[in-house]
């Protein structure tokens, strides 16, 4: 294996069948990502803005000792949908970066600088093969194919590449929120993994009875299932989806709602903080005494706003509707 002094790998491909033991122990398989229910949390939880936001201006204040480096910094961010206004692209990269840490847990951006329009990109990769010791923090790169338009495709043997702190950007859960993940994913595996168990129960057909008694409580099953659900959910807030239940009130509604909400906002603002500081210590890197710090204005929702919100509800001062707008609307 080859260890250099590199900046990161952005993209590259591999197969299973090139995998040895040191790829399975260090790198996720695809057959390790979340199914149905844990899959639409994550896509749930991570889309923080709504669609309200996306046409909003002034979404965030930002103060930095150095406008001229600041507007340098974020006006080469690349993210998924390469938005231009400053507001857009701080939007954009936090969604981006929740979406990396509910799955690894963390997420990395890298700033590269290009010497011939003396820009910087600050570019996010993948964490699943990113690994810190001590003050040391590396990349590993399994086999992987080097793809050719005119010759067959070049295998590439193990790396290992020593990435330079002052240029990398980490991002990392909040403990309580890491804490109530793990164990509401440890049920939601468990039932997506027998999500459809209920079908073993249906009788077989025969040729001598084609029509088979079935006394399988079906009924039963789906509510036991929600319940398994609900119960998985408490302390995160998310309802699964489940819009049209007969069997909860709209009181139940609204609080989940505005508990899911209030997670989201404190998911914001610990990526919002931990974004300052990392922008922070990369600009120390072009200007050593740079400082930014990056808050949310009030045109967003903020903690206290959704803690009185639920004060209110349980006083019954607080309607459905007003919940709604505001959890959906802000």
């Amino acid at each position: 294996m080859k260890i250099i002094r590199a900046e990161p790998s952005l993209q590259y491909q591999f197969h299973d069948e090139s995998f040895g033991l040191l790829e399975k122990i260090l790198i996720k398989s695809r057959r390790e990502r979340p199914d149905f229910n844990r899959r639409m949390f994550d896509e749930d939880f991570a889309r923080i803005f709504h669609i309200s936001n996306h046409h909003t201006d002034n979404l965030f204040d930002i103060s930095s000792s150095d406008d001229k480096l600041t507007n340098r910094l974020f006006g080469n961010v690349r993210t998924q949908y390469e938005p231009y206004s400053i507001d857009e692209t701080i939007r954009e990269m936090i969604e981006d970066i929740a979406q990396s840490l509910l799955w690894f847990g963390e997420a990395h951006y890298f700033l590269r600088d290009d010497p011939s329009t003396e820009e910087t990109h600050i570019t996010g990769f993948s964490s699943e093969s990113i690994f810190t010791l001590g003050r040391v923090c590396f990349q590993f790169l399994p086999k992987r194919y080097e793809r050719h338009w005119r010759r067959d495709n070049k295998l590439l043997g193990r790396e290992l590449r020593l990435l330079n702190r002052k240029k990398l950007m980490c991002f990392h859960l909040p403990k309580s929120i890491r804490r109530m993940l793990s164990s509401q994913n440890s049920i939601l595996g468990s039932l997506d993994k027998y999500q459809h168990a209920n079908m073993e129960f249906l009788p077989k057909v025969t040729y001598g009875n084609p029509n088979p008694h079935n006394d399988f409580n079906f009924l039963a099953w789906s509510e036991t299932h929600d319940f398994a659900l609900y119960q998985a959910t408490r302390k995160t807030g998310w309802n699964g989806r489940k819009y049209d239940s007969e069997k909860r009130s709209d009181f139940f509604d609204c609080h989940r709602l505005i508990k899911f909400r209030r997670n989201q906002v404190v998911l914001r603002d610990h990526i919002l903080a931990q974004l300052s500081d990392e922008l922070t210590k990369v600009g120390k890197y072009y200007i050593p005494e740079f400082k930014i710090a990056v808050l949310p204005t009030k045109t967003l929702p903020s903690v206290k706003e959704l803690d009185e919100l639920e004060s209110r509800l349980s006083r019954e001062e607080a309607g459905f509707t007003e919940v709604m707008d505001f959890c959906f609307n802000k």
